[in-house]
């Protein structure tokens, strides 16, 4: 089933009219019916009934995301809202590491009295909790040094910081943060790759097929670092998007268009 975007959006946030200056493009984006005027959405194509929100040159038309435009927003809010859930939770784990160092000597003592009173129970079950991985990498923490757990808070935010900053500006589309997310997730996947090589779970799999997926639809979707023409060729596939413009380019108005209301 193809979705629709330019549609589904103005469903939710409603059509953008605008009405131009130059006689030929205002004629055909505009009709009279029995209800009143009636102006062409810039976004889905149908006619809105009522005055329309700006008027102008045709070059100061408001760009509206449409088309794969309007899609490829959608995914980087997708992208946004999983770089904001992965950063709130980073930042958790941070808060939880700093508390660990600074109650280290207390949580060892706790850790080891609730061993000591959970050792018959799961050996009654045949489950040796002294030779048990997660055990033995929670008794490895309680080695470390407090100004070792500190670094590792310290930067466990550093790291919550970028992904708190990359989903503020993927959720507004800002270059600056599409570069930021591919050069910083694509930083990560060498050692994605190698946790892999040291334990397979379905949780690491998935986490490094998303992050390579992401790189590569950011790079290539938003003509990053030059590829598929830079970001001049992006700007006029951004520009070539406006309804305005393909009416202006047209030698035939577009028919097909329905009458909506405001």
């Amino acid at each position: 089933m193809k979705i629709d975007w330019d549609r589904r959006t103005c469903a939710r946030r409603g059509h953008v009219t605008y009405a131009p200056d130059e006689p030929r493009l205002r004629e055909r984006l505009h009709a009279g019916t029995a209800l009143g005027e009636a102006w062409r959405c810039l976004r889905c194509g149908d006619f809105a009934l009522g005055d329309p929100h700006g008027s102008g040159p045709a070059s100061r038309a408001p760009l509206v995301p449409r088309g794969k435009v309007l899609r490829d927003l959608f995914v980087l809010r997708f992208l946004a809202v999983e770089r904001a859930l992965r950063g709130v939770f980073i930042v958790l784990v941070a808060t939880a590491v700093w508390k660990f160092s600074n109650s280290q000597d207390a949580v060892r003592r706790l850790f080891d009295e609730y061993l000591d009173v959970l050792r018959p129970v799961f050996r009654h079950f045949h489950h040796d909790l002294d030779h048990s991985p997660v055990v033995g990498t929670l008794q490895k923490t309680f080695g470390y040094r407090h100004d070792t757990l500190v670094l590792v808070a310290v930067l466990l935010l550093a790291y919550a910081l970028i992904e708190l900053v990359e989903a503020v500006g993927l959720w507004y589309a800002r270059r600056w943060a599409e570069y930021l997310t591919v050069v910083a997730t694509a930083a990560f996947l060498p050692l994605e790759i190698y946790e892999l090589t040291e334990h397979i779970s379905g949780l690491k799999i998935a986490t490094l097929v998303l992050n390579a997926l992401a790189v590569l639809y950011i790079a290539l979707a938003k003509r990053l670092f030059g590829l598929r023409g830079g970001q001049r060729a992006f700007e006029e596939e951004r520009r070539s998007a406006s309804l305005l413009e393909v009416e202006e380019a047209a030698e035939v108005p577009v028919h097909g268009g329905s009458f909506v209301s405001p």
